[in-house]
């Protein structure tokens, strides 16, 4: 094989990032381009009202949604999650927070959330197994 050559395709994949800080999309962007085994659309909204048109208009098939624990005016994901989830998304949801050390987040099954993790620990190794974690299995799940 010549050297340089991809050993294996790369998988691509359609992450929604859900966050009411344009600056959370711009260090996430420069994460996941970091991501080897997967070709990442990290696509952006603000709020979970945009989140439900782009999932409904957009024509892409979302293989997961990364959601701010706070995000106005709701309060945290208890609030924002079963919203996306009433709405008919079935695909992994991870909720990222500056903390995740609150006792509700011990309950996040309870809501529809599929993992939670604190922003200090996302790297591309972590999105990485996030991603051989929910999306290998779920590709294509969404409304």
């Amino acid at each position: 094989m010549p050297i340089g050559s991809p050993t294996a395709m790369t998988e691509q994949v359609h992450i929604l990032l859900v966050d009411d800080d344009p600056a959370e999309n711009v260090i996430l962007s420069a994460l996941m381009r970091k991501v080897a085994s997967y070709a990442i659309a990290l696509h952006y909204v603000e709020t979970v009202e945009a989140a439900l048109d782009f999932i409904r208009s957009s024509g892409v098939t979302l293989d997961m949604i990364l959601m701010d624990n706070r995000l106005q005016p709701q309060a945290d994901f208890r609030e924002t999650v079963p919203g996306l989830r009433h709405a008919g998304y079935i695909g992994p949801v991870g909720v990222i927070s500056s903390s995740i050390s609150d006792a509700y987040f011990q309950k996040i099954d309870d809501y529809g959330v599929d993992f939670r993790i604190d922003k200090a620990e996302l790297d591309p190794t972590a999105i990485e197994f996030i991603l051989r974690e929910y999306v290998r299995n779920e590709a294509g799940a969404g409304i």
